[in-house]
């Protein structure tokens, strides 16, 4: 079983919340699990992982977050290609195009996206941490 990455930027804590738990589902299965803040993570970190949590909110006009994931998410998306993929954010409005946008490029990165991207609207309740939960473990 190969090692996970699990990179988010979070704004208001929200993502980071969800980014957590999506760590926690995966160590629950006897995953093992790196959290990395976007600034944190860069391309030459990209060989030791088998697979990879990616966590942003929504921005501005449904854009990933310009000033620290999208520079970091541009390293390292060639270099997704035959890895097992799962995207999450946060929206506070919008109808979830970022993620659309999004899930089909790592689609033609030629990534394994393993599920549809998982958005949550504001702070994650309950229910949404166990979807988080629920995605982490999907990575195994």
């Amino acid at each position: 079983m190969g090692k996970i990455a699990v990179i988010y930027w979070s704004g208001t804590g929200n993502t980071e919340k969800m980014a957590f738990a999506v760590a926690e589902g995966a160590k629950g299965k006897g995953g093992e699990v790196d959290i990395f803040e976007a600034a944190g993570f860069n391309a030459s970190l990209m060989p030791a992982y088998e697979a990879f949590a990616l966590g942003c909110p929504s921005m501005g006009a449904e854009v990933l977050e310009e000033s620290e994931f999208q520079p970091m998410y541009d390293s390292i998306k060639n270099d997704l290609s035959d890895k097992k993929v799962v995207l999450f954010g946060s929206y506070g409005w919008g109808d979830g195009e970022w993620m659309r946008n999004w899930e089909e490029e790592v689609r033609s990165l030629g990534a394994n996206l393993l599920s549809e991207g998982l958005i949550i609207n504001e702070e994650p309740d309950n229910e949404g941490l166990a979807s988080c939960k629920a995605l982490g473990e999907s990575l195994l």
